[in-house]
């Protein structure tokens, strides 16, 4: 099969879709690897790199989609992308198709077959496509809250851990996930008092368990988040249904309850945000402020850190990037169940609930 890694284009996106090692095991297999010239540079890996191990780097992603039969990305096709596909393409990427009806369209038009990343799960049910970024994005949103809460940056002047004689910052993190985990774990580290909010109960135990004492567990209702986010000054969404659009746990009249200045970081915003208020941001342009709130939108926070969520991303990806090559996507499918559910969109029919449930769109579940 034929396998092609374009250069991601979406702003301030540094991760790549394979490493080399990747393309290694791929040309073991028999497979051809197409790699976009310059595919690599945000993450440290030179087309140089890729050529050693067995890459044919090609010039344009034009070459890319028209050569290629598995298109293997990091973030959503764009329009310029997506104009590209057709029917004999499986594209495995994440996609968030929740959060975008255009996207979904486009995507249905193209008669392409998308596999999400994150909606493919393992025999315990568990997302392990999603699970490296969700750690990569758990310590960045601290790192990023933290930032926002200065004062030149239109947050309350505080500093997270505080210093002796002066209390640290509130930190309060909406889900208990494997994102609001590890953004509690860094903000604890950093001396804040965390509040983790879940209506897991058994996640409940699990997390005092291993938390350290600086974090206490609350389970979460409309009553406990409003009385929190009073006390708030940063606050984490940390929400995720798998491929469905996220809950609006903050409408936006609970803003007026919290301290001018305070900052959501609102991690799930690619899925639609638990924030009534939460809209995409980028890197280059990331906060708005709303009712005195300073709101942090990043839609690809791991592409920021592009080497390490680049080799996070393919230590997960690259199995079922070879079980895809060497079995075609429809065996591949037909032998792993979880895999299978992966596939949200294939030749124009939608065939993942969440997706279908979000817009109003016929399901018909999908037969490998």
């Amino acid at each position: 099969m034929i396998v092609g890694i374009p250069k991601e284009i979406k702003s301030d996106e540094y991760r790549v879709a394979i490493v080399p090692a990747g393309v290694e095991q791929l040309k073991r297999a028999g497979h051809t690897v197409l790699v976009e010239r310059g595919a690599g540079v945000g993450s440290g890996i030179k087309d140089e790199d890729y050529q050693a191990l067995g890459a044919a780097i090609v010039e344009t992603a034009d070459e890319v989609f028209a050569d290629a039969e598995l298109i293997c990305k990091v973030k959503e096709p764009l329009a310029v992308e997506i104009e590209r596909l057709h029917e004999r393409h499986t594209v495995f990427t994440y996609f968030h198709f929740a959060a975008s009806r255009e996207l979904t369209d486009g995507i249905i038009q193209s008669g392409c077959t998308a596999i999400a990343y994150e909606t493919i799960e393992d025999d315990a049910r568990r997302l392990p496509l999603l699970a490296p970024m969700s750690e990569v994005a758990g310590k960045m949103s601290i790192q990023e809250g933290a930032k926002y809460l200065e004062k030149p940056m239109e947050g309350r002047g505080i500093l997270l851990g505080g210093i002796p004689g002066v209390e640290p910052a509130n930190v309060l993190v909406l889900g208990g996930g494997i994102v609001g985990s590890c953004a509690a774990k860094v903000a604890s580290g950093l001396g804040a008092n965390v509040s983790i909010l879940d209506i897991d109960l058994y996640r409940l135990r699990y997390l005092d368990d291993m938390m350290p004492a600086n974090i206490t567990t609350v389970y979460s209702s409309p009553e406990a988040i409003r009385r929190h986010l009073a006390e708030a000054d940063l606050v984490i969404g940390a929400v995720l249904i798998p491929g469905a659009r996220c809950p609006t746990l903050v409408p936006r009249d609970y803003l007026a309850l919290m301290k001018p200045g305070a900052v959501i970081v609102d991690v799930g915003v690619d899925q639609g945000g638990c924030c009534e208020t939460t809209k995409p941001t980028t890197h280059g342009d990331p906060t708005y402020v709303v009712d005195a709130i300073v709101h942090y939108g990043v839609a690809n926070m791991p592409g920021a850190v592009g080497r390490t969520s680049t080799f996070g991303l393919t230590n997960a990806t690259i199995p079922y990037l070879l079980r895809l090559a060497n079995e075609g996507c429809a065996a591949a499918c037909a032998a792993d169940a979880g895999l299978a559910l992966g596939v949200n969109i294939s030749r124009g029919i939608v065939t993942n609930k969440g997706v279908a449930e979000a817009f109003g769109l016929v399901l018909k579940p999908y037969a490998a």
